[in-house]
């Protein structure tokens, strides 16, 4: 209200309870652009939004948005109060362009120390129907599993998916697999993630050193020991949380893995099977062979 008609409400109201009339009438004030306000909570969304607590270890919001707020790190959020943190506030001379400074207000949050709804505030800010006004009292109960699913940037996806490429190699631990004297040795595998078949193709650049390519995206890594780090950072297995991927080779990419070997298990020629981003062997009589991939999450199979 006070970004879209310019007053301070809250001088008012100390004017008012000083025995001051107001300084204005309803016909003078007028209606600039639009304006959002989201509510930065401590609770577990997820869990049916049960208020949280803890001392906030960070806390910052983004520079030139209105964030109305009681707290600072090092505050503690306790079960005695509301566990309110802020209220981020946006405004722009269009819907559009409020939401949009929303979105990116939201994205540069940077809040630890308790659970809190930033990520469903930032789902619910990207929603299709919200962003097209289509809002309703039962939006949220609706569609809250979508709001919140979490997220994977094009960056993890990227890794996540170059980490199934160097899983499903099944490179020796030898320092020096895959090492040529001449070209780099290459070798293509194909993966398949829910209806979605990626080409990628391995290249070993020096002892120890890839470079896989996906979609036009060259993405470097290097191994120590068995891991492998590199794609701006280690590839985490769990993904901030994105689901496990799971990656049940197929020979030659001839055949679809049999689902009824379970969550994470493959049949057939393949060879292997990988929970997340670590390897181990498939049971007797449900592997061998060398695999060019299959990927998917049992998340949804997204």
């Amino acid at each position: 209200t006070e970004a879209i008609t310019g007053i301070d409400l809250v001088e008012w109201q100390l004017r008012v309870a000083a025995g001051e009339p107001l300084p204005a009438r309803q016909d003078d004030l007028s209606i600039r652009g639009h304006a959002f306000e989201a509510r930065l909570y401590a609770e577990d969304v997820p869990a049916g939004f049960l208020p949280a607590t803890g001392r906030l270890a960070h806390l910052a919001f983004a520079a030139g948005v209105r964030a109305d707020t009681g707290v600072r790190t090092g505050d503690v959020i306790s079960p005695w109060y509301d566990p309110m943190i802020a209220k981020i506030i946006t405004h722009g001379p269009t819907r559009a362009v409020a939401l949009a400074k929303l979105r990116r207000a939201l994205e540069e949050t940077q809040v630890a120390g308790t659970v809190t709804n930033l990520s469903f505030l930032g789902a619910l800010s990207r929603h299709t129907g919200f962003a097209a006004g289509q809002v309703d009292t039962g939006l949220i109960d609706r569609d809250l599993a979508q709001l919140i699913a979490p997220t994977v940037s094009e960056a993890e996806d990227l890794a996540m998916v170059a980490t199934a490429v160097l899983t499903a190699a099944q490179l020796p631990d030898d320092p020096l697999a895959g090492f040529t004297l001449w070209s780099p040795l290459r070798h293509s595998l194909g993966l398949q993630r829910g209806e979605e078949v990626i080409a990628a193709n391995l290249a070993m650049t020096s002892a120890g050193s890839a470079m896989v390519e996906i979609a036009g995206q060259r993405v470097a890594a290097t191994r120590s020991g068995r891991a492998w780090s590199g794609f701006g950072g280690k590839a985490p297995a769990d993904h901030r949380g994105a689901g496990h991927s799971r990656f049940c080779p197929r020979a030659n990419g001839q055949f679809p893995p049999d689902r009824s070997a379970g969550p994470h298990q493959c049949r057939g020629r393949g060879g292997g099977c990988h929970a997340g981003a670590h390897a181990r062997p498939c049971p007797p009589g449900r592997g061998g062979g060398r695999p060019t991939g299959d990927l998917g999450r049992s998340a949804g199979g997204s």
